[in-house]
């Protein structure tokens, strides 16, 4: 009887002491899952954080990018547009000269001053253009070429190769290795050509 007793005792310990471990287990899960939630947002803060910081850099650079291309249009332009400014600048003392001279010419006494006068400034205007890579295409003497010589007219020349440049009307030049405007010039005739179309026309009147 006293055994049965205490046994019941003992249940009745135990049955009071598993809502106490069930209550105490139930407010560490939730303990746990707060400071979970806490950290979750914690971090989604700082991302969120973390993603307008990159926006505002992002607007930023795109900013500084269309400032930088506009600056680069702005200069491809006038790089273009103002291109012949300092050749222009170089030529400016060639007509400084010009202008002189022809404001002297009037009084002039002496014709070979005048002369020379000219020539250095021919002579400084070539040696800017030739500073630019203008320079003239050798003709007369010269095999006639199509690349670089436009024919205006054929003469008979004795002892001179048929097709030769015997005069130039006016000058070519080259800008590097580009012509920019052919050589005008006389050349000379093929005399056997010549020769067979005359016999030709003998032969043809013959007839």
């Amino acid at each position: 009887m006293n055994k049965n007793k205490k046994d019941k005792q003992e249940d009745d310990i135990n049955q009071n002491s598993e809502p106490e471990e069930i209550k105490s287990d139930t407010a560490d899960n939730e303990n746990s899952d707060s400071a979970m939630i806490d950290e979750t947002d914690s971090k989604i803060v700082e991302l969120e954080a973390q993603v307008k910081d990159f926006q505002d850099k992002l607007l930023r650079k795109a900013a500084e990018f269309e400032n930088y291309k506009r600056r680069t249009e702005n200069d491809q332009t006038n790089l273009f547009k103002f291109a012949a400014e300092s050749f222009i600048v170089k030529l400016l003392p060639v007509v400084d000269d010009f202008e002189r001279s022809i404001s002297h010419m009037d009084s002039a006494k002496d014709v070979e001053s005048v002369k020379k006068g000219i020539q250095l400034i021919y002579d400084k205007l070539m040696k800017i253009l030739d500073e630019q890579g203008v320079k003239k295409i050798e003709a007369v003497g010269k095999p006639f070429n199509v690349d670089f010589h436009d024919a205006l007219l054929q003469r008979r020349a004795e002892d001179v190769e048929p097709h030769t440049v015997l005069d130039e009307i006016e000058k070519g030049y080259l800008y590097k290795d580009k012509v920019i405007r052919h050589s005008k010039v006389i050349v000379s005739e093929d005399m056997a050509e010549d020769s067979a179309s005359s016999q030709d026309l003998n032969n043809e009147n013959k007839k």
